[in-house]
């Protein structure tokens, strides 16, 4: 049996079982990423020892009658852009190759706590700012399904390990699609949960600046609905570091759901408009009822996202981006300054009212129809480093990613679901719900993901 091949909801049955052990599973997924990962580039840091140690923990757990958690024995990856203790931080960046974590933040100890064996960490674009996952430090990661495409960014390195098979779990982050792009581009699922659900802190960086903590959040990518379920039963436990982690809500709920195929005036693309109608006669041959309804405003919300994102770059962020001389970053964060207009107090601060006002449009929405189906982006997943081929190329990429920036301004979490392929792209959708709705996201997730197969 090639474990690597095998959902973690699998896996850990079989482990818990003691049909497998922990060990054999581990060597699998490591002889996988010896295998995998030279041609992708998604795993930068391999943790062989670390992790056959966590793994023959797990088993001598489980042989004195134990429980070692839900994902015990499930390999897992870690994006290099949150603390895991005696590793380095470096989001990317040779300015941080050597900021080394003393302790774990919340994600990284809750998916300890939970069994999980870790075995290597995850590419990421320079400062986790790109929806394409290239830096000077670590390298470029390729698209293991669909070559000559973006594997997605920032958690690019997460979504092509997951797809080759390098972890059955990839932790990723996402404050603007940086989860659910990386799941859409490389055709796998991937969850953004919405503010507060997941705890996070990072010790080497210390507090985030407001727009970081509002809309910043840690999340599962996997290869099917069950897989994300667990993944955030583990990573959703709650850690006294962050102020802002609040329960889980679940409660009943209408199966009323609203579909828009271009919200915003988006011109979305023909195959993503028909795997979103596709998505809505299932629903409704399952007992939803689906509706066109118009959605609050997506637009506004992208607009005073970037507002936030450039006043707190500003504060040490710009000095930062000069520093490294990534000319990716360097090239990016030259296009989105453009986009948002220099910040004064009084902007600042009048972004942070209209999100109060866009929360309560959305909140009072998601209580009439509590799950959203819209695209993804407007557009199948891009050619590699599209955005930083011209400023026109830019134009047109933060143009379609429209749906990933703006429910984080109002922390929303979303979920992409992998739904189809053609020959030479994946076909993603993006469902949405409200704060601590995870559940309904991934009760739909249940009926419209398919369980992806491990490449290779």
């Amino acid at each position: 049996m090639d474990t690597s091949r095998l959902t973690a909801t699998a896996l850990a049955a079989l482990i818990r079982s003691r049909e497998i052990s922990a060990l054999e599973a581990t060597h699998a997924t490591l002889a996988r990423i010896e295998t995998a990962n030279p041609a992708i580039n998604a795993i930068v840091q391999r943790m062989d020892d670390e992790a056959l140690h966590a793994a023959a923990a797990i088993d001598a757990a489980l042989k004195r009658g134990d429980d070692p958690g839900p994902l015990a024995g499930v390999p897992v990856t870690v994006k290099v852009n949150i603390d895991l203790k005696g590793q380095a931080t470096t989001n990317g960046l040779r300015i941080q190759k050597d900021l080394i974590a003393t302790e774990d933040s919340p994600p990284v100890a809750n998916l300890r706590r939970a069994g999980a064996v870790i075995v290597g960490r995850t590419n990421t674009p320079a400062f986790s700012l790109r929806w394409f996952t290239r830096n000077s430090l670590h390298g470029a990661t390729l698209n293991p399904g669909f070559p000559g495409l973006t594997p997605g960014g920032s958690s690019g390195g997460a979504a092509a390990a997951v797809a080759a098979g390098m972890g059955a779990i990839g932790h990723g982050t996402d404050i603007a699609g940086s989860i659910r792009y990386p799941a859409h581009a490389c055709g796998i699922h991937g969850l953004r949960p919405g503010l507060g659900r997941v705890p996070a802190f990072n010790a080497t960086a210390g507090d985030r600046l407001i727009g970081g903590q509002l809309m910043a959040t840690s999340g599962p990518l996997a290869r099917s609905a069950a897989d994300l379920r667990l993944a955030l039963q583990a990573m959703s436990a709650p850690d006294p570091r962050d102020p802002w982690w609040a329960p889980a809500t679940p409660a009943p709920y209408p199966r009323r759901v609203a579909l828009a195929v271009a919200p915003d005036g988006l011109q979305t693309a023909p195959e993503i408009r028909a795997a979103l109608e596709a998505a809505g006669r299932t629903l409704a041959d399952n007992g939803w009822q689906v509706e066109t309804p118009p959605l609050p405003p997506l637009r506004e919300a992208m607009e005073l996202q970037l507002t936030l994102w450039m006043a707190e770059f500003a504060l040490g962020g710009t000095k930062a981006v000069v520093r490294e001389a990534d000319p990716d970053a360097s090239f990016v964060h030259a296009q989105l300054t453009a986009l948002a207009a220099p910040a004064t107090l009084e902007s600042f601060m009048r972004a942070l009212q209209s999100r109060a006002r866009l929360a309560r449009l959305w909140r009072i929405f998601l209580a009439d129809y509590p799950l959203v189906l819209l695209p993804v982006s407007a557009e199948l997943p891009f050619p590699d480093h599209l955005d930083v081929a011209s400023e026109a190329s830019f134009a047109r990429v933060i143009e379609a990613q429209l749906p990933q920036i703006a429910p984080p301004f109002m922390g929303l979490p979303g979920l992409t679901v992998t739904t189809g392929r053609t020959a030479t792209h994946p076909i993603g959708i993006q469902l949405l719900a409200d704060r601590g709705r995870e559940d309904i996201l991934l009760d739909a997730a249940d009926i419209l993901a398919p369980e992806i197969a491990a490449l290779g």
